[in-house]
């Protein structure tokens, strides 16, 4: 694997996973704290109708792994450009 080159602050890797790192925690704590309120709502809801079915804690877990996915493919971008970007450009206009 290519090496990123270190000139002076941190490497692209390390700008990325700063912001990054971020944004997952806070879909992870939403996500923990979603999850049971939604399975108490929806299981309650389920048990009003004659026929009804359990709902499994696999999907909570695939619906919190596709709500990851989605938060770091949205940040990505976003992050690779940040740290990408010349901070002399932008003291320049300000």
């Amino acid at each position: 694997m290519r090496r990123l080159r270190k000139v002076l602050g941190a490497s692209v890797r390390e700008v990325f996973f700063l912001i990054t790192r971020d944004f997952v925690l806070l879909v992870m704590i939403s996500c923990v704290i979603a999850s049971p309120a939604a399975f108490y709502f929806l299981s309650n809801w389920l048990h009003g109708y004659y026929y009804h079915t359990s709902i499994s804690p696999l999907a909570f877990l695939i619906s919190a792994a596709g709500a990851l996915v989605i938060a770091v493919a949205t940040i990505s971008f976003q992050a690779v450009q940040a740290a990408l970007m010349n901070p002399v450009r932008s003291l320049r206009t300000e």
